[in-house]
């Protein structure tokens, strides 16, 4: 028999009103992974028994915190919320597989959308795009450069409308937008519409990432996310193999004044189209919000959602802070990005893929200047996506085995340092097959952003914090990228030994930063714990009675690290 709250638990002639009012015991207590875990238990599974309570204990078990943290009338879940409710781990984990197929999937396919019209201007280059444009390579450092900018300067304000209008309606619709665009690229003829088109593209596609991960979070717990995200990220790399392929076939198209990259850029817009259009019908608000005209049924039983509901805020209260569909305010925002407590993790956003990203940019423009053709250097960037795939698990996996976000992140940094120093000592003598061996081994770097966008929504401690973290780190992300779409100049073209060695400048630097992120979190903790064990019970209560403290700004709020 299923673990059942006092309101769903039938009642009984024999019991009497004590033992109807008690509670069912909760289930042991599952706690982050430790840091002092020893090398042998990270890889050992925990065994459980599925039939055992699944339900965690949580600020919800105290009376005091009950009130203080209990779901207010206009959010969306309240008529779920159950502090007593009990199910097991058999019933999770089925729901948990459930979810990962009717929402992770699709997330999966809506971001290889994504970056199926923001990379295939990197097929499009090997397909004598620039020549027939009539454009330099700084003129494509100055696409791309206006294409994150657009894209950085949509982040916010699309968060702001996603969270307004909700994901569900504003995610689809900016899948269709930017598909549009990305078509139109088709009858490009010039400089100037090449620019303009990218600038759009660019502006359209921003806040795509942020207003996603914002809707997982309504479904996930803070230490699924991370794996998730790991997970999301794959697309990324699914994306790349699946278009080298298809540019493979489609660039071959070309017939006499239309090239074969104009090709590219229709039918791949048209597949993204798609998506968008069926994005409407596959996105549903949130956990109890799956019934619609055309699925009556919904995808969730009462039972389910209750479970969903309360799972998520027994392990953060404060995803219930506010509506699914309610905007933020000029106050809000200003507060949000005024948190300095999450300024490392921005500082992060912006240097921590310099040292990669650069030949990650020019990998196929690279492949064709060493003499490979159309079709070899498109496969050839099929061996680092796959190395970067394995690893992008294997760090993210990491993360959560160790219980450090820094140290999972700064295998990125101990993976570019030598591999970019014998990358400099390069010159034009070197065999290209000896080039492409180290370039594939950088570009197939362990790409730890997942990490820390879960980091940053970890971090915020707040619905409103997290909406606008999530936009303001993806736009330091976006102003990383800006700077390293820039190193490599065409008058260092030929060694690139001036932009190598910026990049393991700042592979150097990176380690002084997250070192200083790790100490920053862990003295506010320690602060923070040290004034809490100080305080009577009495006054603990009445700081959570009457505090104003919001989110991450709380006493008893402790930041990952």
């Amino acid at each position: 028999m299923h673990p059942k709250s006092r309101s769903e638990s039938p009642k009984s002639s024999s019991e009497s009103p004590t033992e109807l009012e008690k509670p069912l015991p909760l289930g042991d207590h599952r706690k982050d992974h430790q840091a002092s875990r020893s090398f042998r238990h990270i890889f050992q599974r925990r065994r459980i028994d599925l039939d055992s309570i699944a339900t965690q204990p949580s600020v919800f078990d105290d009376p005091v915190a009950l009130e203080v943290y209990r779901p207010p009338p206009e959010y969306e879940n309240t008529h779920r919320f159950d502090p007593d409710a009990r199910w097991t781990w058999r019933e999770e984990k089925k729901l948990v597989r459930k979810i990962d197929i009717r929402i992770m999937i699709w997330a999966g396919v809506m971001f290889f959308a994504l970056d199926l019209d923001r990379t295939n201007i990197s097929q499009a280059n090997t397909d004598n795009f620039l020549q027939d444009l009539h454009l330099t390579t700084n003129d494509f450092n100055l696409g791309n450069t206006l294409y994150r900018l657009s894209f950085l300067i949509a982040e916010l304000p699309s968060q702001l409308i996603s969270k307004r209008v909700g994901p569900d309606v504003w995610v689809p619709t900016q899948i269709t937008l930017w598909s549009i665009a990305a078509l139109s690229q088709y009858w490009l003829s010039d400089r100037r519409s090449f620019l303009a088109t990218r600038f759009i593209l660019g502006f359209l596609e921003g806040g795509f990432i942020p207003d996603v991960v914002l809707y997982l979070s309504y479904f996930y717990t803070k230490t699924e996310l991370p794996i998730r995200l790991a997970w999301f990220w794959v697309s990324n790399y699914i994306t790349v193999m699946v278009s080298a392929f298809l540019a493979t076939g489609i660039l071959s198209l070309r017939s006499g004044d239309r090239a074969g990259w104009r090709y590219l850029f229709l039918i791949e817009g048209l597949i993204t189209f798609a998506v968008g259009i069926i994005s409407y019908f596959l996105m549903p608000p949130g956990p109890t919000q799956t019934k619609a005209w055309f699925r009556p049924k919904g995808w969730f039983t009462e039972r389910e959602e209750v479970i969903m509901v309360n799972r998520v805020l027994r392990d953060d209260p404060t995803k219930s802070d506010m509506h699914n569909r309610e905007g933020l305010t000029i106050r809000m925002i200003w507060s949000a990005v005024c948190d300095w407590r999450m300024w490392p993790i921005y500082v992060l956003g912006i240097t921590h893929m310099i040292p990669v990203g650069t030949p990650q940019t020019y990998l196929t423009l690279s492949l064709r200047n060493l003499g490979f053709t159309t079709t070899q250097s498109n496969l050839l960037t099929l061996p680092s996506t796959t190395c970067g795939l394995l690893t992008l698990l294997l760090t993210s996996y990491l993360s959560e085995f160790v219980h450090s976000r820094v140290g999972a992140c700064l295998v990125l940094q101990i993976w570019a340092l030598p591999l970019l120093v014998v990358l400099r000592g390069f010159g034009r003598s070197t065999n290209q097959w000896d080039y492409f061996a180290v370039v594939t081994l950088i570009t197939g770097f362990p790409y730890i952003h997942p990490i820390q966008v879960a980091w940053a929504s970890r971090n915020s401690g707040s619905v409103r914090t997290r909406t606008i973290s999530a936009s303001v780190y993806n736009m330091f992300v976006q102003a990383g990228v800006i700077i390293y779409a820039n190193i490599y100049r065409a008058d260092d073209a030929v060694s690139d030994k001036r932009g190598n060695l910026i990049l393991i400048i700042v592979c150097s630097a990176n380690f002084i930063i997250y070192m200083s992120t790790y100490f920053f979190y862990r003295g506010i903790n320690r602060h923070r714990e040290q004034q809490w064990s100080k305080m009577t019970a009495t006054e603990r209560e009445t700081y959570l009675e009457t505090t104003k403290d919001l989110g991450n700004e709380r006493l008893d709020f402790r930041f990952a690290y």
